[in-house]
């Protein structure tokens, strides 16, 4: 008994039992959300960066929008809920200025005049495989220089983040 208890405090102590449970959760919660892209080759981000950097084109953004997505979607979901995501355009902000010229041409501009944009269709389904929500989605944000982010952010995709979050955050009600 004393060894029981001499365990249990120990583990206690050391965060092990508190931890568990997040760490199990943490693991199942991307499968609750499911993100796939329609087409990527013909997205526009993707025909801007063949056509203007054709030796840099690369598509390696869309994994790390995909398990963002998984990841910030599965939050916000109640137990047993689903969520599909088909992404079917993506134009990440900011262009390619080819009249710069040189390697400048090959630079990504960021201006409001180049805002991001995600187009996207889903089905939200709850824990007996009935649809809750589904329909599609055009997700803009023409301020998004004004907003919060900070200006040091080195995250690339942080404009395009900002607008699932913004999306996501409605919650399931309103998706």
């Amino acid at each position: 008994m004393k060894t029981r208890i001499a365990l249990f405090t120990l583990l206690a102590a050391s965060g092990l039992l508190a931890s568990t449970p997040r760490l199990h959760a943490a693991q199942a919660s991307p499968q609750t959300v499911t993100v796939t892209y329609d087409h990527p080759e013909h997205f526009t981000e993707t025909r801007e960066e063949k056509a203007l950097a054709p030796t840099r084109a690369s598509n390696d953004y869309l994994a790390t929008l995909k398990t963002y997505m998984e990841q910030r979607g599965a939050k916000m979901l109640a137990p047993g809920q689903h969520l599909d995501v088909v992404v079917t355009d993506i134009d990440r902000a900011g262009s390619f200025e080819p009249w710069r010229g040189g390697q400048m041409r090959e630079v990504r501009i960021i201006k409001d005049i180049y805002p991001p944009r995600i187009d996207l269709r889903f089905k939200l389904t709850g824990a007996d495989g009935k649809v809750i929500r589904e329909g599609t989605r055009k997700l803009r944000d023409p301020g998004f220089l004004a907003s919060n982010t900070a200006p040091t952010n080195t995250d690339s995709l942080r404009f395009e983040k900002q607008l699932i979050d913004r999306w996501l955050r409605r919650g399931p009600d309103k998706l």
